[in-house]
């Protein structure tokens, strides 16, 4: 569990938090295996025994006062008492994981039986759009054979598919078998007959390591439906429109009723991998797509509002369904068509699921990214709780879950894996904030229950190792982070504690609500102010601004923070942020679906990932074995001074190895797979959530532009499209003159 706080000392009461212009808070990944220090959890048993505060119900930590019959709170204070059990346990400290570490994770003892934790297996279905083309149903193919070596032994797959019809495979016979029902083209309908009907869920859902040639088999017989399956089948739509066809709001409804119905009993983890090639055009949960064009062309209304809000509640609603089920959806998008992913994002994102967008299918990496996605470890029927100290609370959660209707702070997660990240800021609870004589220092609990689906080759120690041949076990697990904070003396040292990255992260998260709430130009006014209001506090807590007769000198204005380093990082990031895709302008060329794809996956990342997305990260090298300087900034002025040959961009999502010009036509292009730069790349893809593209690009013979348009700094940044020479320049010449209207 990673836990990264924006400033590493606490401001000690409002005044001072809201003067310092800092976002207060911290990002969470719950399921990471480290914490942000490379340190593991000490591991544990018993997590039912931990002893719980009685009036805040935090758990039992470090940083309680412990005595032989009680313990006191180190959040609220409490004197709680201990029991006769907890008294034997804590005789002997050294035995006991909560005693030993603030950073633990303990096994929790399950309800049911030994044989139900048994037979729990986890199961997948794949829902394949067949209005769709060959080239769309190739690559989901390839996608699916990738995710069927990722998938362990014991796992259970169904194919489904959809289009004006919803069809269910039955594999494990000697021949796949299909059986199909078709879907009302009623908004209003869902399907006549239930899926339990058509095919019994057990029969739909096959043992992977039995069935996977058939499996396979089954694939191949994909085929798309023809225009005239499509002209009967889906027929004349709004308008005289023709309707593609594309069935998907019932198709997913059904699905998830029909796994959800075994979830608990049967199931440990159900999760539906979604192929999409275009909109759902056809039946309950279509969705008009006119509005793109219509909104492009009117004058009257702002697009980047228009298009980020959803056109129907109906995959919102469908997302409740699918966490009370327990099933986790993942949306694959592969098309260059508007296909609305505002409305279609909920069912993914409040699921634990993934959105992905491939714009085509010819350099797709969607077989990769399902492997990727499938081979790594992850958590499911997770809760996320976050506690604190009386002074302050929880203010805004950001992150893919679903918050609890009933309790405050808590989240509940379908899927979680070791990259999924979340984030919280903070408000005091009173205006008197951290004593500045109290002993007692500002604590930070984050608890996360969680199942994992332990294989059998893990429990060959165990007993059950003769019965569990083959068998999957589930293990519930509380992991808790206990942590302590000081508090800042004044504004200097709670500036010299922050953490760039982390900052950044709820800065993008409180400018994706604001573009989704108010629109774009509101998010970028939001981030353009908040940097104007954190230089002015700054220059006039760091006393470098004199006042003369009235009015400043703009010459004295430090705007790149130079007597804080921690600050400086601060600027770049966000003049990269308004350039960025995320908040630029839709008569810019940025597609609506694009944008919220870059929201989805910018809200789950951890601090480091997201700074790549923002800023990349761009290193020279002298020769492919040789690193030159670890980091440039994003200018062609940087690469020209620099002299290196070789340079290397890691903008997360993609990989730009570039040689210049000038450089020696004697170095091996592309670079060797056994130098330093290649186990960099290679280094760097393993370790990615998702599969970055890698490009080879030799200046003065290839095209240069997809490099060159990451080199931002002397682009301007009004949003008019235009370069000019002083771009970054002349975005903190624009900061200044701002600075100076707000000090007056």
């Amino acid at each position: 569990m990673a836990v990264r706080a924006t400033v590493s000392r606490f401001p000690k009461n409002e005044d001072e938090q809201e003067s310092s212009g800092l976002p207060w808070g911290v990002t969470v990944t719950p399921f990471a295996s480290k914490d942000e220090n490379g340190l593991s959890p000490v591991y544990g048993s018993d997590g039912d025994l931990l002893p719980r505060c009685e009036n805040c119900y935090a758990y039992f930590n470090t940083y309680c006062e412990l005595d032989q019959w009680a313990w006191n709170c180190s959040l609220c204070g409490t004197l709680n008492g201990l029991t006769s059990q907890a008294i034997a346990r804590y005789s002997h400290p050294r035995s006991c994981a909560e005693t030993m570490s603030s950073f633990i994770d303990l096994e929790l003892s399950m309800e049911g039986s030994e044989e139900e934790m048994m037979q729990a297996r986890p199961v997948y279905v794949a829902a394949v759009d067949l209005s769709s083309s060959e080239e769309f149903l190739e690559l989901t193919k390839s996608a699916l054979q990738a995710a069927l070596e990722a998938l362990a032994p014991g796992s259970l797959f169904g194919l489904a598919t959809f289009s004006h019809k919803m069809g269910l495979y039955d594999v494990q016979g000697p021949i796949p078998v299909v059986k199909n029902v078709f879907i009302s083209p009623d908004t209003e309908g869902t399907l006549p007959i239930e899926l339990e009907d058509v095919m019994p869920l057990l029969q739909f859902l096959a043992p992977v390591e039995t069935c996977k040639d058939r499996i396979t088999a089954a694939l191949d017989t994909l085929r798309p439906t023809t225009s005239w399956e499509r002209t009967t089948g889906a027929g004349q739509g709004l308008e005289g429109v023709l309707m593609g066809g594309r069935g998907f709001g019932v198709a997913m409804e059904a699905l998830v009723k029909y796994i959800g119905s075994e979830y608990g009993n049967t199931f440990a983890l159900a999760r539906v991998f979604a192929f999409m090639s275009g909109p759902p055009d056809y039946g309950a949960g279509q969705l008009d797509t006119r509005r793109y064009g219509e909104q492009y062309a009117s004058k009257g209304e702002d697009a980047d509002r228009a298009l980020l809000p959803e056109q129907t509640p109906f995959y919102k609603d469908l997302a409740v369904v699918a966490v009370q089920a327990g099933v986790c959806v993942d949306i694959f998008a592969v098309t260059n068509e508007y296909t609305d992913l505002a409305s279609l994002k909920f069912l993914s994102i409040e699921s634990g699921g993934s959105l992905f967008l491939y714009s085509n299918t010819d350099d797709s990496t969607l077989p990769q990214d399902m492997y990727r996605m499938l081979s790594r470890p992850y958590a499911f029927g997770c809760i996320l709780r976050l506690r604190t100290s009386s002074e302050f609370k929880p203010g805004h959660s950001y992150g893919h879950f679903f918050p609890d209707p009933q309790y405050e702070n808590v989240q509940h997660i379908i899927c979680c894996d070791s990259f999924a990240t979340y984030a919280y800021d903070f408000d005091f609870t009173s205006t008197t904030g951290f004593s500045r004589y109290a002993s007692e220092q500002p604590v930070l609990q984050i608890a996360f229950q969680y199942t994992v689906v332990v294989p059998p080759e893990e429990l060959s120690a165990s007993r059950l190792v003769s019965a569990s041949r083959g068998k999957h076990l589930l293990k519930r697990r509380l992991r808790i982070r206990t942590l302590q904070f000081g508090t800042a003396r004044n504004m200097n040292e709670l500036y010299d504690s922050v953490d760039p990255e982390a900052v950044l992260s709820i800065l993008v998260h409180k400018v994706i609500l604001a573009s989704l709430e108010q629109g774009v130009r509101e998010g970028r006014m939001l981030l353009h102010d908040w940097l104007v209001i954190l230089t002015a506090q700054y220059n006039d807590a760091s006393k470098i601004v004199q006042f003369k007769n009235g009015g400043s000198i703009a010459s004295q204005i430090d705007v790149a923070f130079s007597q804080c380093p921690q600050l400086q990082p601060l600027p770049r990031l966000v003049f990269a942020l308004l350039r960025n895709p995320l908040l630029r302008f839709h008569e810019e060329g940025v597609h609506p679906d694009y944008r919220i794809y870059l929201q989805c996956l910018c809200s789950a990342l951890e601090p480091g990932s997201l700074h790549r997305v923002i800023y990349p990260v761009l290193m020279s090298y002298s020769t492919p074995d040789k690193q030159a300087y670890p980091r440039h900034s994003l200018s062609r002025a940087a690469l020209i001074t620099s002299g290196s040959p070789i340079f290397f961009l890691d903008a997360f999502t993609t990989l730009i190895v570039f040689y210049s010009s000038t450089a020696d036509p004697t170095l091996p292009f592309p670079p060797p797979q056994d130098c330093l730069l290649r186990s960099t790349i290679n280094k760097l893809k393993q370790e990615r959530s998702i599969t970055p593209k890698l490009i080879f690009i030799r200046g003065g013979q290839d095209d240069a532009s997809a490099f060159e348009n990451y080199l931002i700094e002397e682009q301007d940044v009004d949003g008019s499209g235009f370069t000019s020479v002083m771009g970054f320049v002349s975005f903190l010449e624009d900061v200044t003159q701002s600075v100076m209207e707000y000090m007056k």
